[in-house]
């Protein structure tokens, strides 16, 4: 292998960091702590997060499936989408889904072009508002459900980001994503699924209702393969439409739509979870509780 500079004899250093680690690191110590604060906070603080984050990810939607800045009807439907979450605490979750249903229907009617993907893009992120807001409800357990999902999706895109550059490898999809491989997808599921057992253990204490272990590594091993599946997802858009980032307001991971790829489709899959073990009203308690057997 010829080396930069010409030489056949050397080959290229490994670098275990990469280049864009510090201003990754930069942009976490600012996103989790505002995170943590509105997971926290819950309620109307939280709504405003979700909605804010979903709303912008929707604008970044947007200009990627028009290939241009448009305020129509793109501005509107941000707003239907910010309303959906702030619909939430204050009437329920039905009402966001009205709210997301008079959207839909906005789009539906707008003369405007990539109507089906913009109805896509309010279905998706309509039902991640709804999603994340379910996860954290109004009680403690919401913020360790909250709080699981965030770890297992954080661990495992650093553990595909440092397994990935350490040991490289076979490609997992390189007609898709020319830089992730199937060593970087091991090591995230498995930082993924340690990480969201370290907190299911620690929920169960706390709340004084430990639940089985393999419920919880097995919860943690759906989450974080769902979140791989949502940075693959957004990868394969982005080549669909021609463009690299979804936008630069994040620095190190380009715009909103590439920082929740991964957890909007975790959330997702773990709001189903809940929804399917004690229904709408009770989600972070369906995803946290189980009993010992």
């Amino acid at each position: 292998m010829t080396s930069p500079d010409g030489d056949p004899g050397r080959r290229r250093p490994f670098s275990f960091i990469g280049p864009d680690l510090i201003p990754r690191l930069l942009s976490a110590a600012v996103l989790v702590p505002v995170t943590a604060a509105a997971l926290a906070l819950g309620g109307i603080y939280f709504a405003l997060l979700v909605g804010a984050v979903l709303a912008g990810a929707f604008r970044e939607w947007e200009n990627m499936i028009t290939g241009a800045r448009r305020v129509f009807p793109s501005v509107l439907l941000m707003g239907f989408i910010a309303l959906a979450a702030l619909a939430y605490p204050m009437s329920g979750p039905w009402a966001s889904v009205a709210v997301i249903g008079v959207a839909v229907l906005v789009a539906a009617v707008a003369s405007a072009p990539a109507r089906r993907w913009r109805i896509a893009g309010l279905i998706v992120f309509g039902a991640a508002v709804v999603a994340f807001l379910s996860i954290r409800g109004s009680s403690a357990a919401g913020i360790w459900a909250g709080l699981f999902l965030a770890v297992v999706v954080w661990s495992t895109d650093s553990g595909a980001y440092f397994i990935g550059r350490l040991l490289g490898g076979t490609k997992l999809s390189p007609e898709v994503s020319p830089s992730k491989t199937w060593s970087g997808a091991a090591g995230g599921l498995l930082f993924g699924t340690l990480g969201g057992l370290v907190v299911w253990v620690g929920a169960g204490y706390a709340m004084g209702t430990p639940a089985p272990l393999v419920i919880g590594g097995l919860i943690s091993i759906v989450v974080s393969i769902s979140g791989q599946a949502g940075d693959l997802a957004e990868s394969a858009l982005k080549r669909r439409f021609s463009i690299k980032d979804s936008g630069d307001i994040i620095p190190g991971h380009g715009g909103l739509m590439d920082r929740i790829d991964s957890l909007t489709v975790a959330g997702l899959v773990l709001w189903l979870i809940g929804l399917a073990h004690r229904g709408l009203g009770a989600v972070p308690q369906g995803i946290l509780l189980w009993a010992q057997s």
